[in-house]
């Protein structure tokens, strides 16, 4: 088995109303910055095991569909990264 990092971008989705991207691009405005419009997220960052590359983004985006984001109001992408600090190509 082989450690694998996985970042997992969770966003809302475009039709869905984002309070705290609101809020940010108020006070970025405030601040006298011309900002035309904030979208906020998170970032998860997993690491874990898993036999292979496939195996390791197969898990993560389980983890994805299962916990980390909410499919009814959020998108997600998943970056995957080998030991060696190479990305493992998306799909």
């Amino acid at each position: 088995m082989t450690k694998y990092v996985a970042r997992v971008l969770v966003r809302p989705k475009g039709e869905v109303r984002d309070p705290q991207g609101e809020a940010v691009l108020a006070a970025l405005r405030s601040l006298g910055h011309d900002v035309a419009e904030v979208r906020t997220g998170k970032e998860i960052v997993v690491t874990f095991s898993a036999s292979d590359e496939d195996s390791a983004r197969t898990a993560a985006e389980r983890m994805g569909d299962q916990l980390l984001a909410n499919p009814v109001i959020e998108d997600y992408e998943i970056q995957v990264e080998s030991p060696t600090g190479s990305r493992v190509p998306s799909r």
